[in-house]
């Protein structure tokens, strides 16, 4: 298993302690949840289970088909059971029933995967859920149950959040983030796939370090026969993967897709306020909790924009896989098989391949303050892009406030060789500087500073950059 050896100790040491364990395991789809709990937990396990998905099922037989999965995985661990149960709360009772059956005193690990999915409308699952933990589970000092879900909003209001029966039950909240490039890189070593470090940034910038898009990486191909085949190609593995994304994780799809292509029009993202009247949304519950879903699944983030308050608080799409499709398949024709292949140099690709770094760079904060080395200090980080009635405006690709009394000043840049400053460049970063400072107090001191791929060229305007940060560095 790659990375994830935080997350395997974590979970490990819930497994040795000698209490009930109640572990919520979260995250993104396709992030690999499930493989983290098997591969810590293997020949471990005295109940598996995982939900049915939404998309495979009508939601008018919905709770029968659960009911039935649920009733098969009870027959396949061997629980004696002689008809499907009419309900979750039955459903749970036998369960009990047989754990009490089998114990011997040593741990029982109970693992049940896409749990959200099993909430279907009207069902009483999540009472009965409640009443399996407070009224039996809690109180069986071997039982260690599970939960994992794609659906994190869910996982987080009904259960980490949770305001009633089941508030602060959960023991163990583990939210697993997708891969950062330098996981990237050993994924990809392990499958003895040979790409750059150029390459496995320009992966990222398309698939967001997601295990499950990264494993159909083959062998032998260059990282553009690889997107290729993945997303233009006849038959491409991942074409409809952007449809089947939002409806196995939410129960409004069309809506959510409505609200995330709306953000990705903006880079800078837009306020609650500009979301309801641009999609003409009341502002209510229903866009609260979208949002709430959106954020909690790792597509979007809420941020407030340097020099601006909070009420101003930006929502911003962040999924570099949703980015990377509504840029170039979304709402457009067939294109060429072998699209990023024959394109690697089109103007159109270099201006998203330098959107596209910028997400990779806030992405991998940790790293970069790392390489500064500020990584004991307190930051906050953001974007500022300054126009309106300001003549100059000003756009400064990532600011990075220290409680030290420094802001640095980044200029991002995704080169294919060192990045050179010229006299008319020179110019315009002293002129943003001065621009910058007057929205500063005295005391705080500006360090410009650079994140490229391969470094600057040192001429008579490098002196600027007090720091430069390579790719190297984000690794």
């Amino acid at each position: 298993m790659i990375g994830r050896e935080h997350e395997k100790k974590k979970l490990l040491e819930r497994y040795e302690r000698q209490k009930a364990e109640f572990v919520a395991v979260y995250g993104r789809r396709r992030v690999g949840k499930t493989f983290l709990i098997d591969e810590t937990f293997e020949g471990k396990f005295t109940f598996k289970h995982a939900g049915l998905s939404p998309v495979e099922i009508q939601k008018k037989g919905a709770l029968t088909a659960q009911l039935d999965h649920f009733y098969y995985s009870l027959l396949r661990h061997g629980v004696m059971v002689d008809r499907v149960p009419t309900s979750w709360m039955e459903a749970f009772f036998v369960l009990e029933t047989w754990l009490e059956k089998v114990d011997d005193g040593k741990r029982q690990v109970v693992f049940i995967d896409e749990l959200p999915w099993l909430d279907t409308p009207r069902s009483g699952f999540v009472t009965a859920l409640e009443g399996f933990w407070n009224t039996w589970g809690c109180h069986r000092k071997n039982l260690m149950l599970i939960v994992c879900g794609s659906a994190s909003s869910w996982i987080l209001d009904h259960l980490i959040n949770n305001h009633g029966g089941l508030y602060n039950r959960i023991t163990c909240e583990i939210r697993l983030a997708p891969f950062t490039l330098g996981e990237c890189e050993a994924f990809f070593k392990e499958k003895q796939v040979n790409l750059s470090r150029y390459d496995i940034i320009q992966s990222y910038m398309i698939l967001g370090g997601i295990p499950y898009y990264l494993d159909y990486f083959e062998r032998g191909l260059s990282l553009a026969q690889n997107i290729d085949l993945l997303f233009f190609s006849p038959g491409a593995v991942l074409e409809n993967e952007y449809d089947r994304l939002f409806s196995s994780i939410f129960s409004n799809p069309s809506m959510m897709k409505s609200i995330v292509e709306l953000l990705f029009s903006r880079n800078a993202g837009y306020t609650r306020k500009e979301i309801c009247e641009k999609l003409h949304l009341s502002s209510g519950s229903i866009i609260s909790s979208s949002l709430n879903a959106l954020v909690g699944s790792g597509f979007v983030i809420r941020y407030v924009p340097f020099g601006m308050k909070k009420t101003e608080e930006h929502y911003k799409l962040v999924d570099p896989f949703c980015l990377f499709y509504l840029h170039f398949l979304h709402d457009k024709r067939k294109p060429d098989p072998h699209f990023w292949m024959h394109n690697q140099n089109m103007a159109a690709l270099n201006s998203w391949r330098g959107f596209a770094f910028e997400h990779v760079c806030f992405n991998h904060i940790d790293q970069i303050k790392q390489a500064l080395g500020i990584s004991g200090v307190r930051t906050t980080h953001s974007a500022w892009s300054k126009r309106g009635d300001d003549p100059h405006g000003m756009q400064i690709d990532l600011l990075i406030e220290r409680d030290d009394h420094v802001v640095n000043a980044c200029e991002i840049k995704f080169y294919s060789g060192e990045f050179t400053v010229d006299k008319a460049y020179d110019r315009i970063l002293r002129n943003r500087q001065l621009l910058l400072a007057k929205y500063l107090s005295p005391k705080i001191s500006i360090y410009p500073t650079l994140i490229t791929t391969y470094g600057l060229t040192k001429n008579e305007y490098s002196g600027f950059f007090v720091s430069v940060v390579t790719m190297d560095d984000l690794f």
